[in-house]
C-alpha cells in the first residue's frame, strides 16, 4: 500500500523538464574572467575591530537603548518566578499527610 504513491511520485518526476540552460550564458560573460577570491581574515579583522571599538558611533540612540531596555528586561526575568514569601504560603498549604 505504501509502494503505490513512492512509484507514482517517481512517475511524475520522470515527467518533468529540464530547464534549457544552452544560451543562458551570455558572450560577455563567457569571456570575463572568474570572480577573485578573498580570503576571510581581513573581513574578520574589520569585523573585530568594530566589536572593540563599539558599536555606539555607527548605531543609532534610540536601537542602543532598545537594546539596553531589553537587557535589563531579561536581568528581571532570570529572578526567581515565585517569590520566597509567597512559596513559603504555598507549601504551608499543601496537605502532604495522604503521602505518608
Amino acid at each position: 500500500m505504501r509502494l503505490k504513491p513512492i512509484i507514482l511520485i517517481g512517475f511524475l518526476s520522470s515527467c518533468a523538464e529540464f530547464p534549457a540552460l544552452e544560451g543562458s550564458v551570455t558572450p560577455d560573460m563567457a569571456r570575463s574572467p572568474f570572480p577573485t577570491l578573498v580570503s576571510l581574515d581581513p573581513i574578520l579583522a574589520q569585523a573585530g575591530a568594530l566589536d572593540s571599538s563599539g558599536l555606539s558611533a555607527a548605531v543609532p540612540a534610540a536601537t542602543l537603548s532598545r537594546a539596553e531596555t531589553l537587557r535589563a528586561r531579561a536581568a528581571r526575568l532570570r529572578g526567581p518566578v515565585v517569590d520566597a514569601a509567597t512559596r513559603a504560603r504555598m507549601r504551608a498549604g499543601i496537605d502532604t499527610s495522604a503521602l505518608r
